[in-house]
């Protein structure tokens, strides 16, 4: 099989940065709120930083997305080594973890919303040099609202899980917290097991669609004004 290196070296260098730095914001911005509500556990593992190392899981962030690359997965998917949250040294934990969890979402709008600014200095830019700056912050802004959306949905352990056991009544939020440990295998589940059998069965079942896609494409346009954009961004 022949390989276009200098394509591949393209590729990698519009993708690699915006996935670095959108999981790695991410991640450090869970550990500096936790930190800032008086639980430093993540502080003194080294991980409210913006070092992308401390962050990266050597299976979600790096053999997962590839493996989906090379089978031609209609999406991809990947997660971060998680940050380490004390609960009970929150000072007021139920409600300090929510906003814990929401800082990680948050803080990939903000980066989207930068990228989205951003795209406004592209056109003082020499050619080539623009071409590649608005490649890669379009898909910074992609990156970052699928990341964000994905994390809010209310499944533990995603961040939107966390703040549903937060904000519910405890009737409701104790059964959802028990999920945290089928959490991910529910969302693999979700996004490839059930296509696949809905496929079998003459069923459209694409869960991502509906919960990623759909509400992404519906966010998009609000940075595509940011960015200056005539045509809204979509994926």
């Amino acid at each position: 099989m022949d390989f276009d290196l200098s394509a591949l070296a393209y590729t990698a260098s519009v993708w690699v940065l915006p996935v670095l730095l959108a999981i790695t914001l991410h991640e450090a911005a869970h550990g500096f709120i936790a930190w800032s509500y008086g639980d430093d556990t993540a502080y003194k593992l080294g991980r409210v930083t913006l070092n992308p190392l401390k962050h990266v899981h050597p299976i979600g962030t790096v053999l997962l997305p590839l493996a989906l690359i090379i089978m031609k997965a209609p999406f991809l998917f990947g997660y971060a080594k998680p940050v380490p949250v004390a609960t009970h040294r929150l000072r007021r934990p139920r409600r300090d973890m929510v906003y814990v969890a929401a800082a990680g979402p948050m803080a990939n709008f903000i980066l989207a919303a930068l990228s989205a600014l951003l795209f406004n200095i592209v056109p003082l830019l020499p050619d080539a040099a623009a071409g590649w700056l608005a490649h890669t912050l379009r898909i910074s802004i992609v990156v970052n609202v699928v990341l964000a959306v994905l994390n809010l949905l209310p499944l533990p352990p995603l961040d939107g899980g966390r703040i549903a056991v937060g904000i519910l009544p405890i009737s409701l939020a104790v059964p959802l917290a028990k999920l945290e440990r089928y959490g991910i295998f529910i969302l693999l589940g979700g996004f490839f097991l059930l296509p696949y059998l809905g496929h079998r069965l003459g069923i459209n079942i694409d869960l991502f669609d509906w919960l990623i896609r759909t509400p992404a494409n519906w966010l998009l346009p609000y940075f595509s004004s940011l960015a200056g954009l005539s045509e809204a961004i979509r994926i």
